[in-house]
C-alpha cells in the first residue's frame, strides 16, 4: 500500500463523526503526524469547542500573503447503518477502492493535502525556498455549523487575498461556484379548540401548510442560473399538533433554501414576509415568528483566478488532460471563506465522487487518491524556487 493510501486508511479508522466521537482523536493523530513528517513547519492548535480544535501548519515563504492554503475538515457525518461491503471504520481495500466513513468526504482529501505538504517540507529542508507561505489548515465542525472555518477566519489563519483549496470530492473536476445555503425556522401560533368546533380556534398547522405551499411556488418561480440551475427549498422538519380531535395552536417548520446568484437571504426573507402577511389575512389572529438559522451566500466563479489558472496547469501536467470547471452543489469551508471575506480565489478539488458522500458503503477509488496527491504536490511545487 502506497503511503498516501495508507494514511487515508489510518484516518478512516479513526471515528470523527459529527455528531458522535467528534474530532479530538483525529486531531491528535494529525498533529503528531505533522510533527514527525513536517518537523520544520510551525504547527499550532486553536480550540473551537471543548476538545475540538483546528490545526494549522505553516511553511514560510518570501511573502506571507497571498499564501497557498490547503484546507480540509477533520469530521465526518454519523457512521450510519446498512453497510454491505464494509464497516464504517474499516478503512479496507476491495477491488481498488478504499471503503469507510469519510473515505471520500474527506479523509482521502486530507491525506493528499497532508502528504503534499510534508513532501514540500522535505524539499524546503533540503534547501529549496517557497515564494509564498504554504499553509495547511484542518478544521472541525464542517459537517454541522462550520464553526471551525469561521474561527479560522476570525483568527486570521486565512485572509481575503489567500489562494485557498479544499480537498472535497469533486469527481475529477475543479469546483468553484456554490449555491447559497439559507436556513429558516418558521413558527405559527394559533388558538386551540375542540375539533367539533374548529371555527372557535385558529389552526396553526393549516396556516403553516398554506405558508409552505405558497413558499414552494414562490421559490419555483424564481429565475435560474446558467450554471447552478434553480434555487430550491426543502421543508426538512415539521412539528405541530396534539391529537386528531384538537385544533392545533402551535406548529413549526425548519426550512433549507439553496439559492443561486443574484439571490440572497434578505431577498428571500422579503418573499416570506409577504407570504406571511397574506396568510395572516386568511387566519385572523394568527401569530408567525420567522428567524434565520443560517446564512451562507451563493458564490460565483472567477475564471480569472490565479489559483484556478495554476491548478489547471497542475492537473494538465499530471493527467495530460484539460481540467474541467464545474459547480459544487453543497457548501464547503472554502465557500464560507469566499462568502465572508469576499475572497475570489477559493476552489475545491479532491478525490472521490460527491454522490457517495454521507451514504453507506462510502468509498474512494485508489486511482483518485494517487491523482489528487500528485496534483496537490505539483501545485505546491509551482511555489518553489531553486
Amino acid at each position: 500500500m502506497d503511503p498516501v493510501t495508507l494514511l487515508t486508511s489510518q484516518l478512516v479508522k479513526i471515528n470523527s463523526s459529527d455528531p458522535g466521537a467528534y474530532e479530538g482523536t483525529i486531531g491528535d493523530f494529525v498533529t503528531k503526524w505533522l510533527r514527525v513528517n513536517a518537523p520544520t513547519a510551525t504547527i499550532e492548535q486553536d480550540a473551537v469547542l471543548p476538545q475540538r480544535y483546528n490545526i494549522r501548519a505553516v511553511l514560510p515563504g518570501k511573502i506571507a500573503h497571498p499564501a497557498l492554503v490547503y484546507i480540509c475538515h477533520l469530521d465526518t457525518v454519523v457512521l450510519g447503518s446498512d453497510w454491505q461491503k464494509s464497516t464504517p471504520l474499516a478503512g479496507k481495500i476491495n477491488a481498488e477502492r478504499l471503503y469507510g466513513r469519510g473515505a471520500c468526504d474527506m479523509k482521502s482529501g486530507l491525506a493528499c493535502a497532508l502528504s503534499a505538504f510534508a513532501a514540500i517540507a522535505k524539499q524546503v529542508a533540503a534547501g529549496k525556498q517557497l515564494m509564498r507561505n504554504l499553509v495547511l489548515i484542518a478544521t472541525v465542525d464542517e459537517e454541522d455549523y462550520m464553526r471551525g472555518v469561521e474561527q479560522a477566519i476570525a483568527t486570521n489563519w486565512v485572509t481575503a487575498t489567500d489562494w485557498v483549496l479544499d480537498g472535497e470530492p469533486t469527481n475529477g473536476q475543479i469546483r468553484m461556484a456554490h449555491k447559497g445555503r439559507t436556513w429558516l425556522k418558521l413558527t405559527t401560533q394559533g388558538i386551540t379548540a375542540h375539533a367539533s368546533t374548529p371555527e372557535k380556534g385558529i389552526d396553526a398547522v393549516a396556516a403553516l401548510a398554506a405558508i409552505i405551499t405558497k413558499a414552494r411556488d414562490a421559490i419555483a418561480a424564481l429565475p435560474t442560473h446558467t450554471k447552478l440551475g434553480r434555487s430550491t427549498i426543502t421543508f426538512g422538519l415539521i412539528k405541530g399538533g396534539y391529537r386528531p380531535y384538537v385544533v392545533p395552536d402551535h406548529a413549526q417548520v425548519w426550512i433549507d433554501l439553496r439559492l443561486v446568484p443574484p439571490l440572497n437571504t434578505q431577498q428571500v426573507l422579503t418573499i416570506f414576509e409577504q407570504i406571511v402577511a397574506t396568510t395572516k389575512q386568511q387566519y385572523p389572529g394568527l401569530n408567525v415568528e420567522l428567524t434565520i438559522d443560517g446564512d451562507r451566500p451563493p458564490i460565483e466563479e472567477n475564471l480569472a483566478s490565479p489559483l484556478l489558472l495554476n491548478l489547471k496547469k497542475a492537473i494538465t501536467a499530471v493527467t495530460n488532460t484539460t481540467a474541467q470547471v464545474g459547480v459544487f452543489t453543497g457548501y464547503t469551508d472554502t465557500a464560507v471563506i469566499a462568502g465572508q471575506l469576499n475572497n475570489h480565489n477559493c476552489l475545491s478539488y479532491g478525490p472521490g465522487n460527491l454522490e457517495l458522500a454521507h451514504k453507506p458503503d462510502e468509498y474512494v477509488d485508489l486511482a483518485d487518491i494517487a491523482r489528487c496527491y500528485q496534483v496537490l504536490l505539483k501545485l505546491a511545487e509551482q511555489n518553489l524556487t531553486a
